[in-house]
């Protein structure tokens, strides 16, 4: 099936546009979950995974289908992460959930080859942040039918300005040029809801230029981080929706929230999966306010 058609009717089936980013922490990982893991013999790296698993249960739960593992929380810990990133993606795929895996990748030739391979073919990924900074020759082996791409075009950390808003001879600002690459790759691959397969990550912090970004991509999912935590709010997620939606699924945005639901603090006495569910709960109501 069509990605985006895929996350367009997972997106309609929450009613809200909401992504839950997967972003574990040993540091922050409350200590009930590591002490059912060191109970079962397990150590700090399961634990990771029996953490990420708990939060899948909780937000399914909750009506979340889509959900963004970082990847760089698990590869930090070598093979017996990558073993734990295998696992929390089973899993999710287990309770029918959507995933996008934030890697980041941005290579050339073969290694690009080698990237796409591992995402797809064996981790079985949904679809895949990508660098498009080597330019657009290096997104071609992450083009996949059934599978999707989010290509950086214009991210919520505050230093992407140095490299994103410089104005080139035409006019154009860099992102305004990454924008119009995406356009181009994914103009062919829209699917039946009329949404291509070629996304691109624009922050929520950045929404002043969201605008201009839609209408350079009018047929793309933007897939948005910074929201919640990070300072984005529901107005500024509104700058970057498709005109003309019929339904939650072709506005066109996946909203990312990770610290502020996967972090939640608990009531005394509340399980830490109660926690997370209601902060998934919570993100959920508040982006059914976008349909």
């Amino acid at each position: 099936m069509h990605f985006a058609d895929t996350l367009a009717e997972a997106i309609d089936r929450c009613g809200a546009p909401a992504c839950v980013g997967l972003d574990p922490v040993l540091e922050k990982i409350p200590q009930s979950s590591l002490d059912s893991t060191a109970r079962e013999g397990g150590d700090d790296v399961e634990a990771l995974g029996d953490f990420c698993i708990g939060v899948l249960s909780a937000v399914r739960d909750a009506g979340v289908t889509v959900v963004k593992p970082q990847s760089a929380c698990f590869e930090r810990h070598g093979a017996p992460g990558f073993v734990q990133l295998e696992r929390v993606v089973a899993e999710a795929h287990r309770l029918g959930l959507l995933v996008i895996l934030d890697a980041k990748r941005g290579d050339i030739g073969v290694s690009a080859q080698h990237y796409a391979a591992w995402v797809f073919d064996h981790l079985d990924a949904h679809a895949v942040t990508v660098s498009p900074y080597l330019g657009p020759d290096t997104l071609e082996p992450f083009v996949r039918d059934g599978r999707g791409m989010f290509v950086l075009v214009r991210t919520s950390n505050p230093e992407s300005d140095t490299v994103q808003s410089p104005i080139l001879a035409d006019g154009r600002s860099i992102a305004e040029l990454m924008a119009d690459t995406v356009r181009e790759i994914g103009d062919h691959r829209r699917g039946g809801r009329g949404l291509s397969d070629i996304g691109a990550v624009v922050g929520a912090t950045k929404a002043a230029e969201a605008a201009a970004l839609r209408r350079r991509m009018p047929d793309q999912f933007f897939l948005v981080p910074g929201f919640g935590a990070q300072g984005g709010t529901i107005d500024d997620v509104r700058r970057m929706m498709r005109e003309g939606a019929r339904t939650p699924g072709e506005l066109g945005v996946v909203v990312n929230a990770s610290r502020s639901v996967i972090y939640a603090p608990a009531h005394p006495g509340e399980p830490w999966q109660g926690a997370v569910r209601a902060a998934a709960e919570s993100l959920v109501r508040e982006l059914r306010e976008l349909c």
